[in-house]
């Protein structure tokens, strides 16, 4: 009687990387905080691009008889005192925010990982030296460091940008350093190393990639403190200049008004204290999702 062979289905080998992925979405969706806060940045995202189009009225449209009117079924948010539609204001300014957000903690990321890296890689005089640099630039409160930047530059959106990321590269720069410092540690650095692959490809291939969890999480709350930070200075005219409609700026026009007409101030307001809410608790549970241990 000949004999059956059974051919068993073999498993194809998974990915290591789509596993680890899909463990950090599954940790992420447990936690609804976060699953909010990421709704809202992405519809804030979305706002930012197709909004302008849909808005009733343009950014920079007076109409000086309608001042300070409250908020209505023609205008929602209500008026400001040049008669301009607060809510098309806003909505007109959250590109701008999130600009001034995302771009300000690239340069600070960028410029901070990398003396991050150096700094923990290298060592020595290098790391003495790039350290204590770091200490005098967080000596100063953020805000106030920003101040300085943006006074010798000039008032300017750009200007913003700049001073903004220049604080935040202190805060990069100690993070990675200390993952670094951890990472290069490890055995499979030591036997590439005795393969003989050169420092730069042991940064670029090996000890980035293991500091990159760190730097994503550390990125999305910097945003939410740039925001805060550049609404600050646009609030002290040191930021966007008019007629654009930052919040910070139009939280400043608003204070004038603040007692015969609260909405001019209110909503640009709500509008500051929700973007950066989002992004602090999606980012909180952003760090829980990619390091359980971390999680008090």
């Amino acid at each position: 009687m000949p004999e059956t062979t059974i051919h068993q289905p073999v498993e194809k080998p998974r990915n290591p990387h789509i596993e680890n992925f899909k463990n950090i979405v599954k940790r992420l969706k447990k936690n609804k905080a976060a699953m909010v806060g990421g709704f809202l940045i992405l519809l804030f995202v979305i706002t930012a691009f197709v909004g302008p189009y849909l808005v009733p009225f343009s950014a920079g449209e007076q109409v000086l008889v309608n001042k300070l009117q409250g908020p209505s079924a023609e205008h929602w948010f209500g008026t400001d005192h040049l008669g301009r539609d607060i809510f098309s204001r806003i909505i007109h300014g959250m590109s701008i925010t999130l600009y001034i957000g995302f771009f300000s903690v690239v340069i600070g990321a960028i410029v901070g990982v990398i003396f991050g890296i150096i700094s923990g890689y290298f060592g020595g005089k290098i790391d003495t030296l790039i350290m204590r640099a770091m200490d005098i630039l967080l000596a100063f409160p953020g805000i106030l460091l920003a101040l300085g930047v943006v006074t010798i530059l000039g008032p300017s959106l750009n200007n913003v940008i700049i001073a903004v990321g220049i604080f935040s590269v202190p805060s990069f720069a100690r993070i990675v350093r200390g993952s670094t410092l951890s990472v290069k540690e490890l055995e499979y650095i030591d036997a590439v190393r005795a393969l003989g692959a050169s420092d730069f490809r042991i940064i670029v291939r090996h000890v980035l990639p293991n500091v990159f969890s760190p730097i994503i999480v550390q990125a999305t709350l910097r945003i939410a403190t740039a925001i805060l930070t550049a609404a600050g200075l646009s609030f002290l005219g040191l930021g966007a200049q008019p007629p654009k409609p930052e919040w910070g700026a139009m939280l400043s026009d608003g204070r004038n008004y603040i007692f015969d007409a609260g909405h001019v101030a209110l909503f640009p307001g709500l509008a500051i204290v929700i973007v950066v809410l989002a992004f602090n608790i999606f980012g909180d549970g952003l760090r829980d999702a990619l390091d359980p241990k971390m999680k008090s």
